[in-house]
């Protein structure tokens, strides 16, 4: 039993129907029609696993915003092979994985969906096609169908069905077809890779092992379509284009819209804002995160009375004098923190207590009979 045959069955439906759909307003014998049905095919697809994709982007987000974190973790257990220490490893990793919402599985499930498709779709004009222009339907794709798909051209005499090794009637055409989609496929992937990595992460997360394999899978998926893209044929080379070109445009929008902060792309979206509201005569807004002040109690601090030169000129002053300055400089100092909570609009920390030097420090020291 062919595990992937509802997957072929459902793809060949899809192309009928939109063949269909598209044989009223175009030639149903036209190669552009079929390859228009392929377009159609991805569309519906795409929009299915939407809610994965912006599921992914977030994913990608997280595994990068994450990265210090991560690098802090592995060099805690640097040198440490023991089971105890590899297992506690595993936990904090995980931990931080949960807390920042990340997943691994998470940014490459997109693309592990839409595999079986891929596949479904290159038995379906590698194999099937064939098959059913012989005779032998396969659910929805009649002889009649299959013969119209297989015998339609575009740019000459190029099928959906040709591939740059197997050029058939169309020669050398084939092949400059061919080669320009996977060139334009090379091209999207890359500035798709380039703007996700480089252009919607802050600079803090473009270090580390995580920045580096997405780097290297900057130049690497598009080398992998050179390898396998000559052995596809037309129709799958226009369904990987055109999801590859659907990826570009959703990405965009969702990096246009909800930037990661602290990037580039988050430092552009608020110039665009700034700029309409300028226009408008409105003030700019301020996009800068507010500092944090902690509303803890910091710990009271001995004070620490500083030994007075000999050589220094000037009144000598008692230990009494001493210990007044240095409480003087303390609430003085706990009277700005305040001041500052207030105007943050925080709970304002109680002033501390007398200390127990302080308390010391008013009993009279004993005379020395």
């Amino acid at each position: 039993m062919n595990p992937l045959y509802p997957i072929e069955w459902a793809v060949a439906w899809l192309m009928v129907k939109f063949h269909a759909v598209l044989s009223v307003f175009m030639e149903p014998d036209s190669g552009f029609t079929w390859v228009l049905s392929i377009v159609g095919l991805t569309v519906v697809v795409r929009t299915l696993i939407i809610p994965l994709f912006v599921r992914q982007i977030r994913a990608s987000r997280a595994m990068q915003m994450v990265s210090p974190e991560l690098q802090a973790v592995q060099k805690k257990y640097k040198g440490k092979t023991d089971q105890a220490s590899k297992q506690k490893m595993a936990e904090e990793t995980m931990a931080v994985y949960k807390e920042a919402g990340a997943s691994p599985f998470s940014s490459c499930l997109p693309m592990l969906l839409q595999m079986p498709i891929f596949f479904g779709l290159f038995q379906v004009l590698y194999n099937k096609l064939p098959e059913a222009a012989e005779g032998t339907r396969f659910g929805p794709l009649t002889p009649e169908l299959a013969q119209s798909a297989s015998h339609s051209t575009f740019f000459g005499d190029i099928t959906i069905a040709d591939s740059f090794l197997n050029v058939g009637d169309g020669g050398i055409t084939t092949r400059i077809v061919a080669g320009l989609i996977i060139a334009c496929m090379c091209a999207v992937t890359f500035f798709t890779q380039k703007s996700l990595t480089m252009k919607n992460m802050p600079k803090a997360a473009l270090e580390g092992p995580m920045a580096s394999t997405q780097k290297m899978m900057l130049y690497m998926l598009p080398f992998i379509y050179v390898i396998t893209g000559p052995a596809m044929p037309i129709g799958v080379l226009i369904y990987w284009l055109t999801t590859n070109v659907w990826t570009f445009g959703q990405q965009y929008i969702v990096i246009q819209a909800a930037p990661t902060p602290g990037s580039d792309a988050a430092k552009e979206r608020h110039e665009r804002i700034n700029a309409k509201r300028e226009k408008k005569g409105l003030e700019p807004l301020d996009f800068t995160p507010p500092k944090k002040i902690s509303t803890e109690p910091e710990p009271e601090q001995p004070l620490r009375v500083q030994p007075t030169s000999k050589n220094r000129g000037g009144k000598k002053l008692s230990d009494e004098e001493k210990l007044e300055r240095a409480r003087a400089a303390r609430e003085k100092a706990a009277e700005e923190r305040r001041k500052a909570q207030e105007e943050a609009g925080e709970t304002p920390t109680p002033p501390p207590g007398p200390s127990p030097l302080n308390k010391s420090a008013k009993k009279k020291p004993k005379r020395k009979k």
